[in-house]
């Protein structure tokens, strides 16, 4: 671009030739002056009003903070009304909590001293609801505070409800409550009577139960395999340790379907019915020891019998 400057004080004209270069170099000027007109402007307006103390910039100023505070009121008082909500739907919980946490005490018979002492309970409160104010963050703070004491202590309790519940599933799983062989066992029971072999009397350690050969011969509790192999009296034996020197016996097996060592659950299938050893027919002579001693089966049987037995309908 070509620029002719004609003046009476100029002997002759001039040409001013602009590229693009200087085009470019003008308009970065110019914008870099306004940025920095504008920052001025902006810095003194703002930063010193209040000493230049000009009417409309305090105006200006007041309606700027006003503004902004109003804006932070609004969020605060959103967020404590939305803690507010939180903490009732809290406490409603912890009621459903304190709901499940006394039926799960009767199911599992814990009395209700031991379920106090994991926790304080409320007390009674109540009245008419008079000119209700909003909680501010710090009473909203406290009572989080107190819920969440409340629901650790709720926690504490469940937990020793449910360590009870476990307990005692584990230690009834453990007794041996099942009946080894579907059929009745008044063969022979527990206790002295006339040995079949010898016509003298003699102690009877176990109970009998008549079966057709092959018939299932089942684990009354789940325990551990601690022998499965022919006895010269018991014949094909299997015994069961369940723990806490509980054990039990199944003789005169005719086949035996477990090894020692293997872990089996209650009502597993360890052997099969039949007429090995000191036997006059096919049968299984069943015995519960602890440690080591013949206990009298029968009240498990019977425990056994009543697991067992349908429910009766009541009208």
């Amino acid at each position: 671009m070509h620029i002719i400057l004609v003046s009476d004080r100029l002997a002759t004209a001039r040409s001013i030739t602009l590229t693009w270069r200087h085009v470019l170099m003008f308009m970065g000027a110019m914008f870099a002056s306004v940025l920095f007109l504008s920052s001025l402007f902006s810095y003194v307006t703002v930063r010193h009003a209040a000493e230049i103390r000009l009417p409309f910039l305090q105006d200006l100023l007041r309606s700027v903070n006003a503004e902004e505070s109003q804006r932070s009121k609004d969020f605060v008082r959103e967020n404590l009304n939305a803690m507010a909500i939180k903490l009732g739907e809290m406490q409603a919980q912890l009621l459903r909590l304190d709901t499940i946490g006394e039926r799960l005490a009767g199911i599992a018979g814990v009395r209700p001293q031991e379920l106090k002492a994991f926790e304080a309970k409320a007390d009674g409160r109540g009245g008419p609801l008079l000119q209700p104010t909003a909680l501010t963050s710090t009473e909203l703070q406290r009572a989080v505070d107190a819920l969440a004491t409340q629901l650790e202590a709720k926690s504490d309790a469940i937990s020793m409800i449910e360590s009870q519940m476990l307990e005692d599933r584990i230690r009834k799983s453990l007794l041996p409550t099942s009946l080894p062989v579907d059929t009745q066992w008044n063969a022979s029971t527990y206790g002295w009577r006339v040995d079949p072999f010898t016509g003298e009397r003699a102690m009877h350690e176990g109970a009998d139960f008549v079966a057709l050969p092959g018939t299932a011969i089942k684990a009354a509790a789940a325990g551990v395999v601690v022998s499965a192999e022919r006895h010269p009296q018991y014949g094909n034996l299997v015994e069961i340790d369940h723990g806490k020197d509980l054990t039990t016996r199944y003789a005169h097996a005719s086949k035996i379907l477990v090894n020692a060592g293997q872990l089996v659950k209650r009502g597993q299938k360890i052997a099969e019915v039949g007429s090995t050893g000191r036997s006059t027919g096919p049968h299984l002579h069943f015995e519960v020891r602890i440690r080591g001693l013949a206990q009298n089966p029968e009240r498990f049987l019977r425990m056994a019998q009543s697991n067992q037995r349908p429910a009766t309908s009541r009208h």
